[in-house]
């Protein structure tokens, strides 16, 4: 690497020996063809005009030598006697030290100036790098991708390599298997007393590289290595040191928003376990009594009832056992689908085959065959769980059936990469002023004196959510309620199997 150095170091001498080299050429060319039209003062400005190009382009050690070169070849070519270093005039003299003066000031501006100008496009260089890692740490959504964002920006603002660590569970820093172990302290220290070590911070000075944590006192999430540091660069290190911020506001912004987000569920959940609490001792408490009552009629005075009396008890227990029985399967459904851990048992199916599975179901209950169905053939497959999609296709055919009396419509079509199933009814609309509440639990949209826990709906909407899709109610025109359920299409569809 030492060689590597070196000849690059030869190669920009060379390189800059010949830019001056050109530039006293030029210039002393130019003054021998003017040397008959132009005074001695008017050549030298030729030279100056050679040390103002050299001090834009090259090292202000290159450009003063540049400087003394010029004067020196201006006297060698064209201050009398030409062609020697002697000068038989005093004002000649006083010319060729004016003429070094300028060029020597013209060289420091000139140099002066480049520096400034190469500080405010790196520091505007460094602004765009900052406020371009804050947009794209703003939208990722794990430590992962916020951590190669930071290594990213820091191997593209300094020579590296760059090491960045993030902290693990444990406490330790999740590092390279190939890193040297005293970098590995180095950033393990940094954490620990929470400051910037390295050259130009007063800490471990004599290291050749800073070490940087991120964050700061409480929530550490990492450290940073930075090599070949210089201790007078301190811009660079302030520049580090809001990379590192940045990345560790972030990362504790994402700890916050996971911890939030944890605290949320918690409380929802907590919140749905008392209202299904209140559900168990509110809406099974009356099936329950009644069952029991027609049970304990039958065993201790079924002697003294009449067949009648008998045949309306049975009807009675079977009546309210059914109702218990759909009110505890929507309950159960709605915890499982509720818990975020709960994952969905999905595979290929074909709506056609689960909406006859349901209409052959709610047909019993549909004696005068009140629905009326439109499912066209060809209709892609969709991945969900059929067991769910049934029950919700069923849940909005019993409520049409419960609270409408005329014909029910049921239509499936595909629009906008979407699979819809409308459930159609000529019941009583619901007001539209209910619309925000009427899928939620224990809301009913109704005052027709219809015994129900208030349960489907809600249901019927959590499925749809699990399943990535839509449930939304509408009026009905001419009169009743259209429930639409709205399922995306995958791109691919698998190879459907020939009969």
């Amino acid at each position: 690497m030492k060689t590597a150095h070196a000849s690059t170091l030869n190669l920009l001498t060379v390189r800059n020996g010949a830019i001056v080299v050109v530039l006293l050429l030029a210039a002393t060319a130019c003054g021998f063809l003017l040397d008959q039209h132009i005074s001695l003062t008017s050549q030298a400005m030729l030279y100056v005009l050679a040390v103002v190009i050299a001090s834009y382009t090259l090292r202000w050690q290159v450009s003063v030598l540049c400087a003394v070169a010029a004067v020196t070849v201006f006297n060698f070519f064209f201050v009398p006697p030409r062609w020697t270093f002697e000068v038989e005039n005093r004002e000649h003299l006083i010319t060729l030290f004016t003429m070094l003066l300028v060029a020597l000031v013209i060289s420091h501006l000139a140099a002066r100036l480049r520096r400034e100008t190469e500080a405010a496009r790196l520091n505007a260089r460094r602004a765009q790098q900052l406020q371009a890692l804050a947009t794209d740490l703003s939208s990722a959504t794990s430590a992962p991708e916020m951590k190669a964002l930071g290594q990213t920006a820091l191997d593209s603002a300094f020579e590296g390599p760059c090491v960045l660590a993030l902290q693990r569970p444990d406490g330790a820093l999740d590092l390279p298997m190939e890193l040297v172990s005293s970098v590995g302290d180095g950033m393990h220290c940094c954490m620990r007393e929470l400051a910037v070590l390295g050259p130009g911070t007063g800490r471990w000075p004599g290291l050749n590289a800073w070490y940087l944590p991120l964050g700061d006192k409480g929530h550490t999430s990492g450290a940073a290595y930075i090599p070949s540091a210089q201790a007078e660069d301190t811009a660079g290190r302030e520049h580090a040191q809001a990379l590192c911020t940045l990345l560790a506001q972030a990362l504790w912004r994402m700890h916050l928003t996971s911890s939030m987000r944890v605290a949320q569920n918690e409380t929802q959940r907590q919140q749905l376990q008392s209202t299904f609490l209140a559900a168990i001792s509110h809406d099974l408490r009356t099936p329950l009594a009644a069952v029991v009552g027609a049970a304990s009629s039958l065993q201790a005075q079924r002697d003294k009832l009449s067949p009648e009396e008998q045949d309306r008890m049975l009807g009675s227990i079977v009546s309210e056992a059914s109702y218990l029985s759909s009110v505890t399967e929507n309950t159960l459904q709605l915890v499982q689908l509720s818990n975020s851990s709960q994952e969905l048992h999905r595979d290929w199916e074909s709506i056609e085959e689960i909406v006859g599975a349901v209409l052959a179901r709610v047909r019993q209950r549909d004696p005068a065959r009140r629905i009326q169905f439109k499912v066209p053939e060809g209709l892609p497959l969709i991945q969900v769980d059929p067991v769910l999609i049934a029950q919700l296709i069923g849940n909005l055919l019993d409520n049409a059936l419960k609270y409408s009396p005329a014909t029910i419509d049921l239509t499936v079509c595909t629009a906008e990469h979407q699979l819809r199933v409308a459930v159609k009814d000529r019941g009583d609309g619901i007001p539209e002023d209910m619309y925000p509440t009427i899928f939620q639990p224990y809301s009913r949209g109704d005052s027709s004196g219809q015994r129900g826990a208030g349960l489907g709906l809600a249901l019927c909407r959590a499925i749809a959510t699990a399943h990535g899709g839509t449930l939304t109610l509408r009026p009905r025109a001419g009169g009743g309620n259209s429930f639409t359920l709205a399922l995306p299409l995958a791109s691919e569809q698998p190879p459907r199997e020939i009969p």
